[in-house]
C-alpha cells in the first residue's frame, strides 16, 4: 500500500526586521541619543515581530521563524547565547546587556567593537566572534525562548532559527592575542554542549522543531570539516532532549556535504534549489533523496527581486516529491535580503510593478506553490495565469532592449580595457603632475549627510524648495566641506558628496535601465539601510552625472579634488540586478557608460579620479571552481571603465569590509593606480597580503574604523601607520579612512581626520631623509 506523501505546507527562513517605516532603526538611534528608553526600544521590537509573525500567518505560512530578529545582527546575537563575549567587553555586558551587546557591534571610545564582514556573497554584514583556546561557552537563550513564546502565544506553529554551530565557527577568527595557527573549529566539542542546553531550552518552551542554519557548507569544505559536521550533528542529533532538527544551507549547491548531511541522525534539510543552487536537485537524487526525513525546498529565490517562474517551480517541486517522505516549500534563503513590499511603491509604472516580488509578494508566491503542490494545479489556476501575464510582459518590453547599447557592447575589444603605458611609467607621470608628500592623505569620498542635507532634499521633493534653492545649499555644503580639509591639512580633497543619497542610487537614477524604490529599504548593517536600485533594461548615460558638483569643489582649492564614482561590479551588487540575460552583458553595458562619465571628467580637468568597488570581494563565487571566471570579467570591466585616460591621471579604486587575502591577485589585475581598503579593525591584515603577494601599486589600509563613533588617537594612527610601514614602503602607501564618512557626525569626523593628519605628519618626521 502506497502512502500519500503529507501536505505541503509553506515556511520562510526570515524576514525583513526594519518594519514599513523602519521603526526599528528610529528606536535603536532613538537609544543611542537618550531619546528613547530601553522599554521602548523592547517595545517597539515586540511589536515589529508581532507584526512581522501575522503578516505572515495572515499570508498562509504554516510555520513562522523565530529568532531571526536583531537588534543588530543575528551573529551577534549567536555569540551572545554561547556566551562568547570578548574580554575587553565582559563588563560592559555584565553592568547593562542591551549597552553590552551595542558596545560589541559598534565600540566605545576606549574599547574596540567586533570586526565586521559580508555574510558571505551578500551586501549584509556580520559581526566576526573573536575565539580563543582559553573561550568557555555558556548557554544563554533568553532572547531565543522568549521570541518563540511570542509567537506560540499568538496561537501560531513557530520554528527557532539559528546560525548552526558549524557554521558559528567556521565564520569566527582568532581573537587578538591567540598563538599563530588556532583554528576556532577545534572549539566544536566545547560548543556542542552549550547548542544542547539551548535546544533543551527551546523544546521546554514548545519548539516542535528548531533549524540550525549551516550556509558554510556550501563553500568549499576540507574533509576535517566535514569529519566536524560529521560529529556535529551526530552528537546533536543523538540527543533525547531536543526538537526536531532541520538543518538549513542557502545561497548555493551543498556538494560534498550532502551526502554527510543525507546521512547524519537528523530530521530534515532545507535546501536552496534556485542559481548555482539548482545542482542541489541532481545532488539530492544522487544520494538517494531524504527517505523518512523532511525536505524544505526553496524554489521563491530569497535575494532578488523578480516573480517567480511558478511553472517552473512546480516541476521542481514534483521532482522533489519522491526524494524525500515530506516536501515543504519557502524561498530560498531569509527575505532578510529583499524589500518588505512592492505595493509600497507609488512611483513605479503598475506594468512594471507586476514584475516585482518583494518580502510580502515573495511570501504569496510561496504559499501558491504549496498549495498548488498539495491540491494540484487547478487549484492555482488564476494564480499561473497572471504569472505567465506577468514573465510575458517583461520579455516583450521595450525597456529591456536598446540596440545601440547592445551594438556598443558588442564593439568592445580587448585593447579597450587596457591603459596606455604600463604602471612604472603612469605612476613617474602622476608624481610630477600631483606633487604629493610622502604618505599623502585623503579621505574615501563622502562626508556626513547632515539632517540639514536630508532635510534640503525633502523640501526640494515636497516642493517646499525650488531646484535653484536646493543647488544653493548643495554649494554651500561642499564649500565648509572643501574649506575644512584645507584647513585640516589634507592632500588630496574631495567635495562630499552632499548631493548624493547613495553610492549605488544616485548613479541609478541617471543611468537609463534603471528603477529606483521608495520605500525598498535592505539592511546593510545594524541601522544602515539601503535601497538598491533595481537593474531592468539595457544602460547608458544620458549625460554627465557628476562632472559639474567636482568642477565647482575643484574651483574652490589648488590641490587635486578627486572625482568619485561607484564601479561596475558594486553597481551590480548593490543593485537587484535583472536575470533575463548574462551578467557579464550587463556589466560591460554599466562598464562603459561609467567610462563616458570618467573620459568627461578628466577632459574637465580631474587629475585623480576613483571608481569604487566595495563589492568585488562580496560578489565572489563562493565555490572556487567558479571563481576565476567571475575574477576575470569583473577586472576586465573595472579597467574598461577606467583606461581611457592619460598616464598622468591617478585611478584609485577603494574596498572595504572583506576579506582580501583570497582576491589579491585580481586588486593587482584591476591596474588602478591607488587602492585603498579597510585595514583599521583587522589591524592591517590587508598590508602584510598585499606585501606578501608582492604588489606593486600604491595602497592605502585604513587607519581610522569609521563604522564605529569612537574617535583614534593620533598615536593610535600613527602606530597602525608604523604597522603599515613594515609593509608597504612609505612611496607608495597613503594615509586614510576605512570607508566614506557618510554615516558619521560632524564633531567625531573633524576630531579623527585632524588625528589623522597629525599622525601622518609624526610618521612622515620618522622617516630617513631621502
Amino acid at each position: 500500500m502506497t502512502t500519500k506523501p503529507a501536505a505541503a505546507r509553506a515556511t520562510v527562513y526570515g524576514y525583513p526586521r526594519q518594519g514599513q517605516g523602519r521603526e526599528l532603526k528610529k528606536a535603536i538611534e532613538g537609544y543611542w541619543k537618550g531619546r528613547v528608553t530601553a522599554d521602548a526600544l523592547r517595545a517597539t521590537a515586540a511589536d515589529l515581530r508581532r507584526t512581522n509573525w501575522q503578516q505572515l500567518s495572515e499570508a498562509g505560512i504554516h510555520e513562522v521563524p523565530t529568532g531571526d530578529f536583531s537588534y543588530y545582527d543575528h551573529v551577534l546575537d549567536t555569540s551572545v547565547m554561547v556566551g562568547a563575549i570578548p574580554a575587553r567587553h565582559r563588563d560592559a555586558v555584565a553592568a547593562d546587556p542591551l549597552d553590552g551587546y551595542f558596545a560589541m557591534a559598534r565600540g566605545t571610545q576606549d574599547v574596540a567593537p567586533l570586526e565586521m564582514t559580508k555574510w558571505f556573497d551578500t551586501n549584509y554584514h556580520y559581526l566576526v566572534p573573536e575565539l580563543g583556546p582559553d573561550t568557555v561557552f555558556a548557554a544563554d537563550a533568553t532572547k531565543q525562548v522568549t521570541e518563540l513564546k511570542e509567537a506560540l502565544a499568538l496561537g501560531l506553529t513557530a520554528r527557532p532559527v539559528l546560525v548552526g554551530p558549524v557554521t558559528y565557527l567556521l565564520l569566527a577568527k582568532p581573537a587578538p592575542g591567540v598563538p599563530a595557527g588556532f583554528e576556532p573549529l577545534t572549539l566544536l566539542d566545547r560548543l556542542l554542549p552549550v547548542y544542547a542546553e539551548v535546544l533543551a531550552d527551546l523544546r521546554a518552551a514548545g519548539a516542535a522543531w528548531a533549524q540550525l542554519d549551516e550556509p558554510a557548507l556550501v563553500q568549499d569544505r576540507t574533509p576535517a570539516e566535514l569529519n566536524a559536521v560529521t560529529r556535529a550533528y551526530r552528537d546533536l542529533g543523538a540527543l533525547t532532549d531536543r526538537p526536531k532538527l532541520l538543518v538549513a544551507s542557502y545561497f548555493d549547491r551543498l556538494g560534498d556535504a550532502l551526502p554527510v548531511l543525507a546521512k547524519a541522525p537528523v530530521d530534515g534539510l532545507a535546501l536552496d534549489f534556485t542559481e548555482a543552487a539548482a545542482a542541489n536537485l541532481d545532488d539530492l537524487a544522487a544520494v538517494g533523496g531524504l527517505p523518512g526525513k523532511r525536505l524544505v525546498a526553496g524554489v521563491v529565490n530569497g535575494r532578488n527581486i523578480w516573480v517567480n517562474d511558478l511553472a517552473t517551480s512546480l516541476s521542481t517541486l514534483g521532482t522533489l516529491l519522491g526524494l524525500a517522505d515530506r516536501v515543504d516549500v519557502s524561498a530560498s534563503c531569509s527575505l532578510l535580503h529583499v524589500p518588505l513590499d512592492a505595493t509600497a511603491e507609488r512611483d513605479i509604472e503598475p506594468q512594471i510593478l507586476r514584475w516585482l516580488a518583494f518580502a510580502k509578494q515573495k511570501t504569496r508566491e510561496v504559499v501558491t506553490l504549496a498549495r498548488g503542490l498539495s491540491q494540484g494545479t487547478g487549484t492555482i489556476t488564476a494564480e499561473l495565469a497572471a504569472n505567465r501575464a506577468d514573465l510575458a510582459s517583461r520579455a516583450g518590453s521595450p525597456i529591456t532592449h536598446d540596440e545601440a547599447v547592445r551594438s556598443r557592447a558588442a564593439a568592445v575589444t580587448d585593447a579597450d580595457a587596457r591603459r596606455s603605458q604600463p604602471y612604472g611609467e603612469r605612476t613617474a607621470a602622476q608624481r610630477a603632475h600631483l606633487r604629493l608628500p610622502l604618505l599623502p592623505t585623503t579621505t574615501i569620498g563622502s562626508f556626513p549627510q547632515t539632517g540639514e542635507l536630508r532635510a534640503a532634499r525633502a523640501d526640494l521633493r515636497a516642493g517646499r524648495i525650488d531646484m535653484t534653492g536646493y543647488e544653493e545649499r548643495i554649494k554651500a555644503e561642499i564649500h565648509e566641506v572643501i574649506t575644512f580639509q584645507e584647513k585640516t591639512g589634507l592632500d588630496v580633497l574631495v567635495h562630499g558628496e552632499a548631493e548624493r543619497n547613495d553610492m549605488v542610487q544616485y548613479f541609478a537614477e541617471q543611468l537609463t535601465g534603471y528603477l529606483a524604490t521608495q520605500h525598498g529599504w535592505v539592511q546593510s548593517y545594524g541601522t544602515r539601510y539601503v535601497r538598491p536600485p533595481i537593474l531592468a533594461g539595457d544602460i547608458s548615460r544620458p549625460e554627465p552625472m557628476t562632472v559639474r558638483w567636482t568642477a565647482y569643489a575643484q574651483c574652490l582649492t589648488d590641490r587635486p579634488v578627486k572625482g568619485m564614482l561607484t564601479g561596475p561590479v558594486t553597481m551590480l551588487a548593490w543593485s537587484f540586478v535583472r536575470d533575463d540575460q548574462p551578467l557579464t552583458d550587463t556589466a560591460r553595458q554599466l562598464a562603459l557608460a561609467l567610462r563616458d562619465e570618467v573620459n568627461d571628467l578628466e577632459a574637465d580637468g580631474t587629475s585623480v579620479i576613483q571608481v569604487d568597488e566595495p563589492a568585488l570581494r562580496e560578489t565572489l563565487p563562493l565555490r572556487a571552481a567558479d571563481r576565476a571566471e567571475y575574477l576575470a570579467w569583473a577586472t576586465e570591466v573595472f579597467r574598461l571603465t577606467t583606461s581611457g585616460v592619460r598616464p598622468d591621471t591617478q585611478i584609485h579604486t577603494h574596498m572595504c569590509y572583506a576579506e582580501f587575502g583570497d582576491i589579491v591577485q585580481a586588486i593587482d589585475d584591476l591596474d588602478a593606480d591607488v587602492i585603498s581598503l579597510e585595514a583599521a579593525r583587522s589591524h592591517m591584515q590587508v598590508a602584510r597580503e598585499l606585501a606578501a603577494h608582492g604588489y606593486p601599486r600604491e595602497a592605502g589600509p585604513g587607519v581610522y574604523d569609521i563604522h564605529s563613533p569612537r574617535v583614534p588617537s593620533a598615536e593610535e594612527v600613527a602606530d597602525l601607520l608604523r604597522t603599515g610601514l613594515k609593509a608597504i614602503p612609505a612611496e607608495r602607501l597613503w594615509v586614510n579612512p576605512d570607508c566614506g564618512l557618510k554615516t558619521r557626525g560632524w564633531p567625531e569626523t573633524r576630531a579623527s581626520l585632524e588625528n589623522l593628519v597629525a599622525a601622518a605628519r609624526t610618521v612622515r618626521g620618522e622617516l630617513p631623509a631621502s
